[in-house]
């Protein structure tokens, strides 16, 4: 972000005028843009018009330092890391896997993978997959280093000693569900729900239960509303969800149902909806706007080889590709 004063020679002109002329990098279209997503404000009040200001007014543009300078287009964009190591014990591995990376092979999924990966930087062939997340989910995964020790941390998912949370940007402030109080004493949102999954692979949610429908539940909480942050001046909420099922896509589809889709996603959302939003760097946002931020564990029983991570929780910050930072939150 970067401001300036108006000028008495600018006294008059139109706001888009006056900060080509205060910020000679920038390029008018951008500066568009930037109105169009109210990151334009006029003495501290957002404008998507581009209005005249007066001397002396305080404009502040919301972009990119990269930007101000023109060099928005040459800047080299860095690839984030294929994963990170987030903890490792003699069995398991827990990674934080980037945006837009298969966990493994399939269609449409490319060459690149994250288990082919993994096994490839670890020498280690027996590398497996202990759980799933979409590809262009972001955040924690856990691998099992050999047999033995993915059958233990099959065990932890089937005895429901594992629970996984997701933070998201969602459209909307959700307010359905029933208050639970947690594992961890988080006070939460429950939501249940029926889904149905075609043989094509799509999904679809139900409010009661319809032939082959699996029942689904999700907890949430909102951790922070931004005002007039979205499309048509809607709120944009971040919120925290626990997996109390895990079905394909369930996050996604069951919070598009409740009328507050994932921000970026192609599949639940409105295209119109996410083209409005853009990325810290400036271009369209191109994943839904969702995270696999915590793996908690609970008691694990002395049999199993996992038994040193009781207790435990690991947790990583969202990369949310939106700067949110600006917009202003309750």
């Amino acid at each position: 972000m970067k401001s300036f004063i108006v000028t008495d020679e600018m006294n008059g002109w139109h706001v888009v005028k006056a900060s080509a002329k205060a910020f000679p990098g920038l390029k008018t279209a951008d500066l568009y843009k930037a109105l169009k997503h109210k990151d334009i404000r006029i003495d501290g009040k957002k404008t998507s018009s581009d209005i005249a200001v007066r001397e002396g007014q305080a404009v502040e543009v919301w972009l990119p330092d990269s930007l101000f300078e023109g060099e928005g287009d040459k800047v080299e964009k860095k690839k984030d890391p294929d994963y990170k190591i987030v903890a490792e014990t003699d069995g398991l591995l827990i990674v934080n896997k980037r945006q837009g990376l298969a966990v493994h092979s399939g269609k449409g999924t490319g060459e690149d993978n994250l288990i082919d990966i993994v096994r490839n930087t670890t020498g280690n062939r027996n590398m497996e997959l202990v759980h799933r997340i979409d590809m262009n989910t972001g955040g924690l995964v856990m691998m099992a280093k050999d047999k033995k020790s993915l059958e233990d941390a099959i065990r932890l998912f089937k005895e429901d000693l594992l629970i996984k949370r997701y933070r998201c940007l969602v459209l909307g402030t959700p307010t359905d569900g029933e208050t639970v109080v947690c594992e961890d004493d988080a006070i939460m949102k429950e939501v249940s729900a029926y889904l149905e999954k075609t043989k094509s692979g799509n999904v679809f949610i139900h409010d009661s239960q319809q032939e082959n429908d699996l029942p689904i539940t999700t907890r949430y909480r909102v951790l922070h509303t931004y005002k007039n942050a979205g499309p048509d001046g809607i709120d944009v909420s971040e919120i925290e969800c626990e997996l109390v099922t895990g079905r394909t896509h369930q996050i996604r589809a069951q919070f598009a149902h409740l009328g507050h889709p994932i921000v970026g996603d192609g599949n639940y959302g409105r295209n119109k909806d996410n083209l409005f939003f853009r990325k810290i760097d400036g271009s369209k946002v191109r994943n839904q706007q969702l995270f696999a931020t915590s793996l908690i564990l609970r008691k694990i029983p002395a049999d199993n080889i996992h038994s040193v991570l009781s207790g435990r929780k690991f947790t990583i910050e969202p990369r949310f590709e939106i700067d949110m930072s600006h917009k202003g939150g309750y």
